[in-house]
């Protein structure tokens, strides 16, 4: 019997998850938590085979659960409606065994957690092929200049940083924003948090 922990915010999908689950055969919903935090301590506390967790929930999200459950001898399956190459490359990081959209089948699911099971990785193909498809287009100074922008520093203070004058710093700026196809300073930082570039 596989044993299970859903993560899920969305109360209703939530049910319909774990029901849904519970219908066959060789597997046992176990757990249901409404955030990371949750579920995390549901599994210590049942020991399930497999947890399958949102991304975006209230407090702790499934990324930080999945990077705290590294190691722990629970399998993890991120199930998002979120096709991200960023979060895509973080959860792979975090050693998670599955990615799948929430639009995938529903008989896609327990096919995959079977798999997973088994020894081995599901993702999501559109995923993969993003992940390859992008390539950051700025160079290191531009990076350092978005992630110095992103700390909260202003121009000003990013120049003195960088023994740069605020105008060089300041092109940097608008070259950032052309590169990334944004118009403003936060939208640069979102876009470049999405597409995976912060490392």
């Amino acid at each position: 019997m596989i044993r299970i922990v859903i993560a899920e915010d969305q109360r209703m999908l939530l049910g319909a998850l774990a029901s849904l689950l519970d219908l066959e055969e060789d597997m046992k919903v176990v757990g249901r938590a409404s955030n990371g935090e949750e579920a995390v301590r549901l599994v210590h506390q049942e020991r399930p085979d497999i947890v399958i967790m949102d991304i975006e929930m209230p407090g702790k999200s499934g990324l930080d659960a999945a990077e705290e459950l590294k190691g722990f001898g629970c399998k993890v399956m991120i199930l998002t409606t979120f096709a991200r190459p960023g979060y895509f490359e973080r959860a792979v990081r975090a050693g998670a065994n599955g990615y799948l959209l929430k639009d995938s089948p529903s008989e896609e699911l327990a096919d995959s957690i079977r798999s997973i099971m088994a020894g081995r990785r599901i993702y999501a193909p559109e995923l993969v092929d993003g992940v390859y498809a992008e390539e950051s287009p700025l160079t290191e100074r531009e990076k350092e200049v978005l992630v110095m922008i992103a700390d909260g520093k202003n121009t000003k203070e990013i120049a003195s940083e960088l023994y740069l004058t605020t105008g060089t710093v300041r092109n940097y700026i608008s070259t950032i924003l052309d590169k990334l196809g944004v118009s403003n300073r936060i939208e640069a930082i979102v876009t470049f948090k999405e597409k995976g570039w912060f490392k």
